[in-house]
């Protein structure tokens, strides 16, 4: 195993400058307090992600994963800080970046093809209606729901549904995939069916991924490298794990390998200094 396993953030935060894509500097993110002082979230947060790489964050309740993940979305603001992808600061939701939720977010009136219609159509103006018909058909067969195209959610499984979410968020096209927990509703068999086929479209059309869990497997797996999250509030990046598995990647075959399990006891022995009884 590379010996970066066990470097802290310091160390493994930032990756090359000519690689560089997503890029977050000191950020801060605080909320105003019915006692006058403001409840800092995020203190301090650096990180750098290239433009094909998929990064993982974990953390205990409250640490403020997904306030990072909604930051990174510009569905929210930070406090002071700066986030920039592709050289240009965030403010505001992008078309650049995607989200994939836990709870599916489907619009229960229309068909498979209609839910992810209807984003290839908003984002995706100056296409022809042929050519988004067939990028909506492209992106449905990458998650296998050809079959499904003409069904509305209520008649899909979980699973389903969250490969619709999945195809709705890559037909579109963005620079950036955000996942939040998006295989934490699903039952165990379900979940690594989809973990496999979310890793094997990104291992053909490589784009920059974060992903929050709570599943320290499921990031060893998908991820390049692992954020661990100290306790919030005041939360800041603990340490960050390089994953030393080279893509495409065998999940079995890793299970067989030495370094699978110093990376997952790394992680979970962070995990376990940082639990408290407030979790």
């Amino acid at each position: 195993m590379k010996n970066s396993t066990h470097q802290t953030a310091r160390s493994t935060t930032s990756v090359t400058s000519e690689s560089a894509f997503l890029e977050i500097e000191n950020l801060v993110k605080a909320y105003p307090t019915s006692e006058g002082d403001p409840l800092t979230i995020l203190d301090g947060i650096d990180l750098t992600i290239a433009r094909d790489e998929f990064i993982s964050v974990i953390g205990h309740s409250g640490c403020g994963k997904s306030t990072l993940l909604k930051i990174v979305a510009g569905l929210e603001n930070p406090t002071s800080g700066s986030v920039r992808l592709d050289g240009k600061e965030i403010r505001t939701p992008g078309a650049d970046r995607m989200m994939v939720f836990q709870q599916y977010s489907l619009l229960p009136w229309l068909t498979v093809q209609e839910n992810v219609r209807l984003a290839v159509d908003e984002v995706l103006k100056k296409a022809s209606s042929v050519e988004k018909k067939q990028i909506v058909s492209e992106h449905l067969a990458m998650v296998n729901l050809t079959a499904a195209t003409n069904k509305y959610p209520d008649e899909l499984s979980g699973g389903m549904k969250q490969r619709v979410g999945i195809a709705r968020a890559l037909a579109t096209r963005p620079k950036m995939l955000l996942m939040d927990e998006p295989f934490g509703a699903l039952d165990a068999l379900t979940r690594g069916k989809l973990q496999r086929q979310v890793l094997d479209i990104w291992e053909q059309h490589r784009q920059a991924v974060m992903m929050i869990t709570h599943d320290v497997d499921e990031a060893i797996y998908m991820s390049d490298r692992i954020i661990l999250m100290t306790n919030g509030p005041q939360a800041k990046i603990g340490e960050i794990i390089e994953v030393p598995f080279s893509h495409p990647r065998n999940l079995s075959e890793m299970r067989e390998t030495q370094e699978y399990y110093d990376v997952r006891n790394h992680a979970l022995d962070f995990l376990d200094r940082y639990f408290t009884q407030d979790e």
